[in-house]
């Protein structure tokens, strides 16, 4: 039985199969994985763009332990949405981080309505009513 395993030591290989997954789930937008310790892979278009990929965020990501959704300001995807997240072990230090770009606008575009449903509903909690 094969076995897959995922650690701070993966190479960019071993993270394609991850990636290409992801790629087909979020209907083909680009991604971007790579481990601690290594540079990863991009997928763009059904196919493996680079498998000596990195950037900034997804480095930022390994270093802080935290999700991040962004526009880069330099590189390769600069000002287009991108929302990375690290893997974790069972210890919960990231061992790597994976990143979506949002080519589309649409997670750009649910975060802004989430927001917007948010500030309604504080503004329906702050709501003075009117004086007499």
């Amino acid at each position: 039985m094969e076995q897959f395993r995922l650690s701070s030591d993966s190479v960019s290989n071993d993270l394609i199969p991850i990636a290409l997954a992801f790629h087909a789930v979020l209907g083909g937008l680009p991604v971007t994985i790579r481990s601690q310790s290594h540079h990863g892979v991009q997928i763009e278009d059904g196919k493996v763009k680079s498998r000596n990929y990195t950037g900034p965020i997804l480095e930022r990501v390994l270093a802080e332990n935290t999700l991040i959704k962004t526009r880069p300001q330099a590189g390769e995807y600069a000002n287009v949405p991108v929302i990375v997240a690290p893997i974790q072990d069972n210890s919960g230090s990231a061992i790597a981080a994976i990143g979506v770009v949002d080519t589309t606008g649409i997670f750009d575009l649910a975060d802004a309505m989430s927001q917007q449903s948010q500030i309604i509903s504080q503004l329906r909690y702050c709501a003075v009513p009117a004086s007499k």
